[in-house]
This record gives C-alpha cells, structure tokens and sequence, in this order.
C-alpha cells in the first residue's frame, strides 16, 4: 500500500496499521527490539511524548486518554483518534507549531514530520515484538532515511536514536532503515 503524501491521509494510514498491530497484541510484556522496552512501553512511549509536544508548541491539549498500563488497546486508539481530529480539522491548516529547536511549522506538517514518522518506525517495533507482520512501505522508508542520514550527527547527539547498527551488504531500504534508527532490522524475540 503505498501511503498518501498529504499529513491528513497519511497519519490516518500509519495510525491505522498501528493500531492493527495494537489489537493483534496478545502479550504485552513481550520485549521490543528497543533495550528495556517492551509492547506496552512502545504503545507508552507514542502516547507519552506527543501531547507535550503539541501542547508546548501550538498550544493544543489532547484529551484525557485510558491509562496504557491499564488498557493499551484503549489508550492508542483514544490518542490516535485526537490526533487524526486535529488533522481532519479545517482550521489545522491556519495553525502552525513553533519549537525552539526547530522553529516555526504548519501544524499538518510537523505531525507528519515528527509524529506520524516515528508512530511509522515504531510500528516495526510492536510488529517484532509481538510477532506480526512487520512490513513498512518502502517509498516511505526511503524518504524518511534520505531525510535522516544528513542530520545523523545531530540525530545521535541529541540521545533520541541509538548508535547505527550495521546491516547486510545489499540490504533492502527497510533494514537500513531500521539499523539507522538504531535498531538491529535481525531482532527477534
């Protein structure tokens, strides 16, 4: 499937292969291919660090959601849902999310660029820990690597990836990816 480029259709998408992948989640303390991490930590981590992030930078409260370590399947659906009404809103295109660290955006693009991106790799880690299918969209996969790779000294510096894992010569655009990130596209639980 390839994924749309507009951040309404393509956050509706990416949230909507991810909460495939919550509801197929039948052990939630699996470990994830994140050290320390497990499921619900991956589903934690997602639902954690955006509100913040949206309410610093644009001014816009998520609602309450159920707690994760009480029902993740809830929690995600709950957030993912505010965040795809933001999107759907007509008056998202008039807002915009200013950052110290990354100045001033229009709101639709930094979900997509910040949160809809890493809600995508993430999906890879829910996938393999719980093991379903964890297949990515290679077009998007490469986009995000080609915007990466060149920030790969700030990305590191700045403690939110991992050190590169080395990938097999000839490895596909997704493993590369994925190693990018920090994460060993090998793992298994």
């Amino acid at each position: 499937m390839a994924l749309s480029d507009r951040p309404t259709e393509r956050h509706r998408q990416v949230a909507g292969l991810f909460t495939d992948r919550v509801r197929g989640t039948d052990r939630w303390d699996a470990p994830a291919p994140v050290a320390g991490w497990t499921a619900r930590d991956v589903v934690r981590h997602l639902t954690d660090w955006f509100p913040a992030f949206l309410a610093a930078g644009a001014g816009i409260e998520l609602p309450a959601r159920p707690s994760v370590d009480d029902d993740p399947v809830a929690a995600w659906q709950a957030h993912s849902g505010s965040v795809q009404a933001i999107l759907d809103d007509p008056e998202t295109v008039h807002r915009s999310l200013s950052n110290p660290h990354l100045g001033t955006l229009p709101l639709d693009a930094a979900i997509d660029q910040f949160y809809t991106a890493d809600v995508f790799m993430h999906t890879w880690d829910l996938a393999r820990a719980t093991g379903q299918d964890d297949r990515l969209d290679a077009d998007f996969c490469a986009q995000l690597l080609g915007g990466l790779e060149p920030m790969e000294e700030i990305l590191r510096s700045s403690g939110q990836y991992g050190p590169r894992v080395a990938v097999r010569d000839g490895a596909d655009v997704q493993a590369r990816l994925i190693g990018f990130i920090g994460r060993d596209p090998y793992w298994t639980a």
